[in-house]
């Protein structure tokens, strides 16, 4: 049996043979060895390791498409090109899915931006995408990119074709390209759809010409929806419903949880706030596949309900911030310390119903701060803090006393903004 300063000393060593690791010790691990080892180092550095591995495009492969998608927007999208060269179809599109909307709709900026990457990437990669690519998304993507007139049965005058337009690959269909700076991207695209699959071709020159905007988002939407779906990501308005209030007063643990099919499979997202907090040790108690897949669907709820964060790295760590901290707050509130209590209220109790537990001990702050106003620059803005929507922590109340807001890490915060609060309405 080791002590915990036997452990200690294990991790330490762990650590300093990962940093060590060369290229050519990496290559030598086995695949299971390669992920564990690369899941413990930054991102930069498990990007040098994969494009250095003679099996990396097999390893990316294997790399769960949520945490491929974290690396490159950690490392960001034009220096991670290399992992986006070496990612499957599937991954990409998975990639494409998150990219390309902004909660209901449709960004036609975002898939402009996406294409030139997969330009960027190369034809043998575009050609290999396009199968794994909806009828109607890439109507979406080129509908106010392109018009198109002519077409098969049309029998095009001279005149017709002399005309002012700018380009035709078959004296069939007759381009004109509706922004001059993206002319040249748009049209190598076509050129490519055009050599390598002529029937996407002919279907995308008849689509742009009769199909309707908004029927083609909701069509594309849907079948993004059914996609994501299979990873665990709900459906916007079942998001949304994650911040549903509950009385904490009334809280009574279900007592046992039946976790449905298809919530998705477990990858290994990020854990904020280390391993020291009460909600790491207790999942570190009562962890199981079933658990952290549960856990990995809530954080999807999370930020498909936050929107940005599906897009920014910065308001994703913010997310997995607020997961962490307000099932963490409800862990404290139900266990009293105690991390065997904690352990078995996860086994028992659903994750969601803990995230909006918490989420209800910090939204009571909120109202109290709403009554309240003050002139001093420090008071305001930890009042301020309060007020959004959700409530944030202001930083200076921490030991550090650093500027800026965080999200509640557990009630040692939710108590130290009702005192501070308490100040302000006895003033």
């Amino acid at each position: 049996m080791t002590s915990k300063s036997d452990d200690n000393v294990i991790s330490l060593d762990r650590a300093r043979s990962r940093r060590a690791l060369t290229e050519k010790g990496f290559s030598a691990l086995s695949v299971p060895e390669k992920i564990e080892t690369l899941r413990t180092l930054p991102a930069k550095r498990q990007m040098d390791l994969i494009l250095a591995d003679p099996l990396g495009r097999g390893l990316v492969g294997v790399i769960p498409p949520q945490e491929l998608y974290l690396l490159v927007k950690e490392i960001g999208e034009t220096d991670a090109m290399g992992l986006w060269e070496l990612a499957s179809p599937e991954q990409r599109s998975f990639i494409l899915d998150l990219e390309l909307w902004e909660k209901w709709s449709f960004s036609p900026a975002k898939a402009y931006e996406w294409l030139n990457y997969l330009l960027e990437a190369g034809e043998s990669v575009v050609v290999e995408q396009l199968p794994h690519l909806d009828l109607e998304l890439l109507l979406l993507m080129l509908e106010r990119e392109i018009s198109v007139g002519g077409g098969i049965g049309e029998l095009a005058s001279d005149e017709e074709r002399t005309a002012d337009y700018d380009h035709t690959f078959d004296n069939i269909y007759f381009i004109t390209f509706k922004k001059s700076d993206h002319a040249r991207a748009i049209g190598t695209f076509l050129d490519i759809v055009f050599r390598s699959d002529r029937e996407l071709y002919l279907g995308l020159m008849e689509g742009i010409k009769g199909e309707l905007e908004t029927e083609l988002e909701e069509l594309a939407y849907r079948f993004r929806a059914g996609r994501l779906a299979d990873f665990g990501f709900p459906e916007l308005d079942d998001a949304l419903a994650l911040y549903a209030r509950l009385d904490p007063a009334s809280f009574a643990v279900a007592g046992e949880k039946r976790l449905a099919a298809g919530t998705g499979s477990a990858s290994h997202l990020p854990a904020p706030g280390g391993n020291d907090s009460f909600l790491q040790r207790v999942l570190a108690r009562a962890g199981s596949e079933e658990l952290d897949q549960e856990l990995t669907y809530l954080v999807n709820n999370a930020l498909v309900a936050d929107g940005e964060a599906l897009h920014d790295r910065e308001a994703m760590e913010q997310v997995f911030q607020r997961v962490h901290g307000y099932l963490n707050i409800a862990l404290e509130y139900l266990a009293d310390g105690s991390e065997e209590r904690g352990a078995e209220i996860i086994r028992t109790e659903y994750l969601r119903r803990l995230f909006q537990l918490g989420f209800s001990i910090v939204m009571p702050l909120r109202s109290r701060a709403e009554r309240v106003s003050s002139d001093d620059y420090a008071t305001g803005k930890a009042l301020r803090g309060l007020k959004a929507l959700p409530p944030r922590y202001y930083r200076a109340f921490d030991p550090e006393g650093t500027d800026g807001y965080r999200e509640f890490r557990g009630l040692a915060d939710v108590k130290r903004s009702e005192e501070f609060l308490a100040t302000v309405e006895g003033a």
